[in-house]
């Protein structure tokens, strides 16, 4: 996908034990601000066998954003298959390093991620749940036509609860 205000491409790419770098540089407190802070070692460890794992198991899939013609590595989206409400679901997020966030890379690789979750036509609804206090995502979500349900006390990560909106897209609607 192209992106309109810059001259480069945004691609996604399965994730891979190529990527571990990638999650030690979103690490960080001002890209987890809205996700309870910076993880330990062995916790980024142990998240980076879980996105392996989640194509593996085909519960859904996790990417790395990348930009063409570099193929530099700029964040990482992905779905999983969540409950919630009862209610088995996909569950999107997404992260953009600060130097490349606001110039839509982020709506782009959400945008082939959402693309991918419909092909699979597992389940109608994918939701997220942006921090009420995180406009950028929040944003993102308006933007690519999900709807926003309610507020909601949100378990991430566990033991914590965040204040989240919940947004809900219908993946069986190309809105």
């Amino acid at each position: 996908m192209r992106n309109q205000k810059n001259d480069f491409r945004v691609l996604i790419k399965p994730w891979d034990e190529s990527n571990l770098n990638l999650l030690y540089l979103l690490n960080t407190p001002q890209m987890l601000e809205h996700l309870g802070g910076p993880e330990a070692e062995e916790q980024v460890i142990e998240r980076h066998k879980r996105y392996i794992g989640v194509a593996e198991t085909g519960t859904g899939c996790m990417f790395s954003i990348m930009l063409a013609p570099h193929d530099e590595p700029v964040g990482n989206v992905g779905y999983w298959e969540s409950v919630w409400q009862e209610e088995t679901i996909y569950e999107i997020g997404w992260g953009i390093l600060p130097p490349f966030q606001n110039q839509g890379i982020a709506t782009a690789a959400t945008t082939a991620a959402i693309a991918s979750a419909r092909e699979q036509k597992k389940y109608r609804y994918m939701h997220a749940f942006p921090s009420v206090d995180n406009p950028a995502s929040n944003g993102i979500c308006r933007k690519l036509g999900f709807t926003l349900i309610s507020e909601c006390d949100f378990e991430y990560p566990k033991g914590s609860f965040l204040r989240c909106n919940n947004w809900r897209l219908d993946l069986k609607s190309h809105s």
